[in-house]
């Protein structure tokens, strides 16, 4: 049956790790060890196998092991699907993050054809309480999973964006230095949001199908002011109107940058921002695991998974039944946790890998 995974994963000079070699098959990855030993730096290192700046979206030159790393570089093996890739990402001396696939030069974004790669992470904790960027970086990283060219129509939006709000800033009142960039980002603004109401319908089908031990979250795609224009020609005479109260903020006030997601615990009917901590979480986890079936039926195969410190918030029940969804699923699932008693429950349904640090650099034993 085809799969995602990654079967080998090299780190050298890469923040706390001078050097490591991984070797892993299809089934989930339990990572144990104390705190600060560099767990979650290996999930870091996956999750740039994927288009983005990764999950803590640092720069290349804060990936770089100090003080004696003049540069820092991954290589895994990715099976996806019936094919297999050879990926090299790497830094020199803190420029840019360079991809090669398959021996030729490749972006980012060309990851996202090959790849999906999920995660969740403890700074999410607060996502239904705190500001809507996170909630859209959220949704648009759903959203990429399902449409790799979302990542090209985001950057597209965002470039044609800052030339408007550079115009904005300039006082420039005159309409034709706003036609060719409000086209740009009226078409690319358009198909952000169609992505992403595309991607709440998938997410919504998955979660109807599916059995779950986690409660469902009902997703709701909003705007924190007024209305998303439904069209590119709407969407530009809204630029268009709005230039004037643009010019009195010094920034573009329409469009999908403005958007929100609200979330709601189906069975309760409450909203997750008035859920108890515990409640955020496990929507969280219910959310990804709902992707991951969704990528299942969309794309071939689940996607890879990786969550740090997951198992440190679920009872011994709920962490059971989160590791028994992720087996029945298939995703290489990569999980950190302080101690192997965290991942009891899983047995030999999953790699093993203890990480410690000594003489100042990370070291991972395969158990």
């Amino acid at each position: 049956m085809p799969g995602l995974h990654l079967s080998r994963l090299t780190l050298s000079h890469y923040r706390s790790h001078l050097s490591a070699r991984l070797e892993t098959d299809a089934r989930p990855v339990a990572i144990y060890g104390p705190n600060g030993a560099g767990k979650t730096n290996i999930l870091e290192a996956v999750s740039l196998f994927s288009p983005g700046r990764g999950f803590r979206r640092s720069s290349a030159q804060d990936m770089m092991r100090r003080p004696q790393a003049p540069g820092w570089k991954l290589t895994g093996i990715l099976h996806s699907l019936h094919q297999i890739h050879e990926i090299e990402i790497w830094s020199d001396a803190g420029a840019a993050r360079q991809v090669r696939i398959d021996g030729k030069a490749a972006s980012q974004t060309a990851l996202g054809r090959i790849a999906r790669v999920l995660w969740l992470i403890p700074s999410m904790d607060r996502l239904w309480i705190e500001g809507a960027e996170g909630r859209r970086r959220f949704l648009d990283r759903m959203t990429l999973s399902f449409t790799p060219g979302h990542a090209e129509v985001a950057l597209s939006y965002e470039k044609a964006m800052r030339q408007r709000n550079q115009l904005l800033k300039d006082q420039v009142r005159d309409g034709h230095w706003y036609v060719a960039v409000e086209r740009q980002m009226a078409e690319a603004g358009s198909a952000i949001h169609a992505n992403r109401q595309a991607a709440l319908a998938l997410l919504e089908s998955a979660r109807a199908e599916a059995e779950t031990a986690f409660p469902a979250a009902e997703l709701e795609l909003t705007m924190t002011e007024g209305e998303m224009p439904e069209t590119d020609s709407d969407f530009r005479d809204a630029l268009h109107e709005s230039r004037f109260r643009d010019l009195a903020a010094g920034r573009t006030l329409v469009g999908p940058h403005r958007a929100d997601v609200h979330g709601v615990y189906a069975a309760k009917g409450l909203p997750a921002r008035d859920c108890s901590t515990g409640e955020q979480k496990a929507l969280l986890i219910s959310l990804i695991l709902a992707n991951a079936r969704a990528l299942q039926r969309d794309f071939g195969a689940p996607p890879i998974l990786l969550l740090d410190e997951v198992a440190a918030h679920l009872d011994a029940t709920r962490r059971a039944a989160l590791y028994d969804e992720l087996c029945a699923l298939g995703a290489q699932a990569w999980m950190t946790g302080t101690g192997p008693e965290l991942f009891t429950e899983l047995a030999d349904r999953a790699q093993h890998m203890e990480v410690t640090e000594a003489e100042g650099s990370s070291k991972v034993k395969q158990i």
